[in-house]
This record gives structure tokens, sequence and C-alpha cells, in this order.
């Protein structure tokens, strides 16, 4: 007996020593987490990685255990139907040695929000950039049953199984870094719907859609094929860059408040330094942006420039005038820093810094600027003749610096990590950076801030993005209905829906050309997509600045779209669109559809309407509602043949429906 025991010990020892040998360890990726909210009534899908072979058990409190096993690649997946909405639940995923509890997890809807930077806009606003009714909105922004998770920004030239987030309880601080489209919506479905919601902001800055679209699509339909391929040759060097970059200091940007970028530290004080030895820095002609020695990149730049002052000039109170830069600037003159400006929103404004008289000295005098750029262009950018020096009193002395300066980069932001270089030995310089790696080539946001998504239930998508793509409106007209129909696809979730928002009237390439006119027009054809809808935001633009602050009607008027095609709702959704033409006499009789029961205007008669006779010359009408109709005709074109509507990059549209919904532009012939 005493024998048959010591050998049952012994057995019981072997087992626990095999299974210290190989633990299960349960990873999970970002969106399984606490606060999550799951797509009701669905089989939702749960995963992660483990130790191949292990079991995993999946236990949702609404039902019952689901048993899977990890493959020889660790990956693993649970599918669990999902109620109605409601909760909070908790789900425990349970491995040999390990149990992970999920814990406040609702059901309801939840929505994948995706764009550029009118999408990315946050509720806080981006400096000059607000958003109208923020800080109300925000003060009132508890509720619980919204739940946020905001995709960092990444790029990838392969299809990534992570990405960077975490999901949060709606409140007045977590809603102030996110999306302000994305919380309208999803704001007003909770409201109407009384039903949690999940919003999934995945949205980057001055991206074109071709970014958003997987390379086999536009591969496909011949689009983009040399800079994917391109992409698919420098696979390795791209490899190689990443672990390059991962050889040195990382910094984490964790805050998401308005004070996330100042006073960051690269370790690069040193570099305002009068005895600084800039002499193997590479010169850059400015003002300009950094991208035409950089290629794409974002992160922090030192610029350095020697400038020679005359000997009247010594101790006198001066102004230096820089122009804008984008994103933001620390400025030091002679090693002291005379000015900031730390905050995103202001790439648009010139930096003017006053510099003390005890500064300025007899012949060499050292300017040094860090440049920080979180997204696009980067640089001292602005016209000729921004960038000078001037006396404060008398501005009788103007002296130019602008043309060559030095310039460094420090430290490089891909999503929410800077990776600082070793700037005491230019390791930067000496290394090749891929220059096909970056958020505005095609396929790297694909690739990774929507495919690591493809797993996670959602009941549809908003998409507020066109502004980087006008000018290839041909192009877009092709590619955005691809997109659509290559994100449904991914996802295996047929025809969801897709709701998007047309560009509004901006300046561009001056407020009478129609660039963007034709843009818009392109995104109109992709309501041919099934189960698409469009925002019309004509009659709610800024035409001098390109990020409107109205977010609340264009997140509602995208939650009224869903409401009403999604969730059976009756509430207004179209404005009025072009129905029909015809020719009485001399004026154009012009028929709408969603006109309901008539037709409204800010201003008696209609400044947006143009005709033409047959030599194709438009020119102002005179526009007028009757009914549910509008009329239009014109003293100089006695035999009209065709009408156009907004049909210029800065036309505020003033037509709308009853419900206050604008009408879209067009343009037609009889």
């Amino acid at each position: 007996m005493k024998k048959a025991a010591a050998l049952f010990i012994i057995f019981i020892v072997l087992i626990s020593a095999c299974r210290e040998k190989n633990p299960c360890f349960i990873k999970l990726p970002s969106l399984i987490s606490d606060n999550m909210v799951l797509q009701q009534k669905t089989d939702a899908r749960i995963w992660g990685k483990a130790n191949a072979a292990h079991k995993i058990i999946v236990t949702p409190e609404w039902g019952n255990p689901v048993t899977v096993k990890a493959g020889k690649d660790g990956k693993w997946l649970a599918v669990i139907p999902t109620p109605v909405a409601g909760g909070p639940y908790t789900i425990r995923i349970k491995g040999s040695d390990t149990t992970i509890t999920i814990n406040n997890v609702l059901i309801g809807e939840v929505w994948f929000c995706s764009g550029q930077s009118n999408m990315e806009m946050p509720m806080a606003g981006w400096g000059v950039d607000t958003i109208m009714h923020a800080a109300k909105t925000i003060a009132e922004a508890s509720i619980p049953d919204i739940r946020l998770f905001n995709v960092q920004r990444k790029v990838s030239g392969v299809p990534l199984d992570e990405c960077t987030g975490k999901w949060e309880v709606c409140s007045p601080e977590t809603v102030r870094q996110f999306s302000a489209t994305a919380f309208f919506f999803g704001k007003k479905l909770n409201s109407d719907l009384q039903i949690p919601v999940g919003l999934i902001e995945s949205a980057w800055g001055g991206t074109p859609s071709e970014s958003w679209t997987s390379p086999e699509v536009l591969r496909n339909a011949g689009e983009f094929v040399e800079e994917i391929n391109a992409m698919d040759s420098d696979g390795a060097s791209l490899a190689e860059y990443q672990t390059w970059l991962d050889g040195h200091k990382q910094i984490e940007i964790k805050s998401a408040g308005d004070d996330q970028w100042k006073d960051l530290d690269f370790g690069d004080a040193g570099l305002a330094s009068v005895d600084f030895d800039d002499s193997t820095w590479p010169s850059i002609e400015l003002p300009g942006k950094f991208e035409s020695k950089l290629g794409e990149f974002d992160g922090a730049v030192w610029f350095r420039k020697i400038v020679e002052l005359p000997k009247e000039l010594e101790g006198k109170n001066m102004i230096l005038t820089l122009g804008p830069i984008d994103d933001m600037d620390r400025t030091y003159f002679n090693g002291e820093l005379v000015g900031t400006t730390e905050t995103v929103g202001f790439w648009q404004i010139g930096r003017i810094y006053e510099v003390p008289g005890r500064l300025i000295r007899e012949g060499k005098n050292v300017i040094s600027v860090r440049v920080l750029d979180t997204q696009g262009g980067g640089g001292i950018w602005g016209e000729p003749g921004s960038m000078k020096i001037v006396t404060k009193d008398s501005k009788m002395f103007n002296f130019s610096i602008e043309g060559y300066w030095k310039y460094q980069p420090v430290a490089e932001l891909i999503g929410n990590k800077f990776y600082v270089f070793d700037f005491s030995r230019n390791d930067f310089s000496e290394k090749k950076r891929p220059k096909s790696l970056g958020p505005y080539s095609p396929s790297t946001l694909y690739n990774a801030m929507v495919y690591p998504m493809l797993n996670y239930r959602i009941k549809g998508a908003i998409w507020y993005q066109g502004e980087t793509n006008v000018g290839r409106a041909d192009q877009y007209a092709k590619i955005f209905p691809l997109m659509i129909q290559n994100w449904r696809d991914a996802w295996e979730i047929k025809d969801f829906p897709f709701y998007y928002v047309q560009i509004a009237p901006y300046i561009y390439a001056g407020l009478d050309s129609a660039n963007s006119v034709l843009l818009r027009e392109a995104q109109a054809k992709s309501l041919s997509v099934p189960k698409t809808g469009m925002v019309v935001t004509l009659d709610i633009a800024t035409v001098m600045n390109i990020h409107p602050p109205y977010k609340m009607q264009v997140g509602e008027r995208l939650a009224n779209l869903a409401l009403a095609y999604d969730y059976g709702k009756v509430v207004p959704a179209l404005g009025p669109v072009y129905k029909s033409m015809i020719l009485d006499g001399a004026t154009l009789k012009i028929a709408f559809h969603n006109a309901g029961s008539g037709l409204v205007s800010k201003t008696e008669y209609i400044p947006e309407f143009e005709i033409a006779g047959k030599d194709g010359k438009y020119t102002k009408a005179i526009a007028k509602i009757v009914g549910s109709e509008v009329w239009v005709s014109s003293p100089e074109v006695r035999e009209p043949v065709s009408v156009r509507y907004c049909w210029k990059n800065g036309a505020i549209g003033t037509l709308s429906n009853k419900d206050g919904l604008p009408a879209s532009q067009f343009r037609t012939k009889i």
C-alpha cells in the first residue's frame, strides 16, 4: 500500500510538472474586455490565443458553455449566441490553469465608425476647430448604456490580428476625445431605442478611401496596383524597419486630454543649444513640408538655422514670425524657449513669438524649432514671406529667415507610441526607411484598423470621408462602392447597413471651382449599392474651414437613416432629391423626391440654381418654390436646356423639405 501511495504521489507531481511546462497562457484581444457591447441576437465571437491544443471553455452568464481548442498556431474562437439587448453580464473564459472573467458586458447594437478627420474630430475639438454644443454635451455625457472603443492609429503592410484600444463607459471624461459624429449618432440611437449601443471609432484624418480598402480588391479593380506591388516587395524591409524601431526607446501616449502633447521629453533638450553641432544634419528648404524629404512621417522633427544680425539690433526686442506649423511646436532663440503651441488644431495658425532683447546678439544667433506632427503633412509650411524677424517697436527691420535649415527627426509616432531615435549619432539618417509605409498608402489602414475587427459582430457602419479624394472623383466613384462591398464580404455580414456623409462645401481650389462638387456627385452614385444611405451637409458647412462644427446634426441625420431603415422608426431621414424636369416656355419646372408636404428655403429666391441654354453657358437663375416644385428661369436664357444646383465648392444649400433636411446637389439636361 505504501508503494502504491508513493507511486500515486509521483504521478500527481508529474502531472503538475507537465502543466507547469505547458501552461495555457490565454490571451485576449483588446476588443474582448470589460465594458464591451456585443451585438444582440447574433452569433457573437469570442476569440484569443493560448498554447496549442489547450481546451478553452467560454461561459456567458446568459447561456450555455462553449468549448473550443486552440489550434497549432494558438488561435481559438468560440461562437456564442447572444440574446436580446440587456445586461450587464459577465463572461468567464477558462483554461487548464487560467480563468479570466469579463465584467460589465452589455448586449445591444454595435456600429463601426470610420473615415478621416471629420469622423475623427473629438467632442473636445481641435484648438480653433470646435464642436457646437460641446461643453453642454460633454457635461451631460454620463450614459452608462453607451460604450466607446477608440482604435489607436496604426499602419501595416500586412493584415494584423490585433489592434490597440479599450472599451470605456461613456462619461464626460471618456467622450472628450471620442468622435463627435459617432457619439451624436450613438446617443440618438440609445435615446430612441432605449437599448445599449457600442461605438467603435476607427478613423484617421487626411486619409483617402483606398487606405481603407484591401489590397486584393484594389488590385482586382486595376487601381493602385503599382503601389500595392511595391508594398508587397517591401514586405521584408518593412518588417526589418519595425524590428529596428522596436529596439529604440518607446514613449506611449496614454492620456487622451488636451495636455497629452505638452512637454514631451525625448531627451532632446540639448538640440536647442547654441553650441550644438548640427553640421552632420541634412538640409531642407523652408517654408515647406518635411514629407518632401522623409516621405510619409508623423513624429518630432527639429529644425535649426543660424542667422547673422547686425550690431544695431543687439538688445532690441524682436518678433519672430514662422507662419503656420503643422501641427505643434516648441520654438527656441539662442537656446531659450520663446514660444510653444502644443495643442492640436492650430496647424493653419501662424506662429508669432516675442524674442526679448537680452537674447538678441550681434552676429551669430540660432533659431531652433521642434515640430511635432501627429497626422497628415508636417512642417513649417506657410506662404513665401511668412518666416522673418522684425523689430518690435518700429518694425523697420525685417529680416527673412526663409531658405535652407538643418533638420533631424528625433521620434517617429506610430499609433499611440513614439519611437525615439539615437540622434547623438543620427541613426535615423543612416537607416533606409521604406517610404511605402504610411496612412495614405493603399490598404495600410484596412490591414491595421479594419482587419483586426472582422471577428467582432457589428450591426453596420457609418463613414465620413472624401475630402482627401477631391480631384479624383471618377476614381472615387469606382473604388468607394468596392470598399463598401469589401467590408461586407470581409465581415461576412451580407449587406450590413452602411451610411455615409457627403462632404460639405469648402474652398478647396477656390469657392467658384467645382472639384469638390464632382466628388459629392461620385458619393451620391454609391447610393446604387444596396442598404446604403447618404447624409447631405450642404446646409451646415463652413466653407473656409474643412471641419464644420455641426457634428450633432451630422450624427443625428446618420442615426435617422438607421432608425428609419433598420429599426422601423418613423423619422425624417431623407432630403429632396431631383426627380424630373419639364420645360414650360422659358421656365424649367423641377420636381423632387422626398418633397413631403412641400419645399422651403431660407430665402425667397434660391441663389444656388443656375441654368444654361444650348451653348452650355450657365448663368444664375431666378428660382422660386411653387408647392413641391422649384421653377427656374433667367431673362438671359430664353431656351433653357439644363439646370444645376449647388454646383460650386462654396455653394451653401438653402433648399430643404419641411422636415429641415437639405436638398442634394444635382445637374441635369432636358
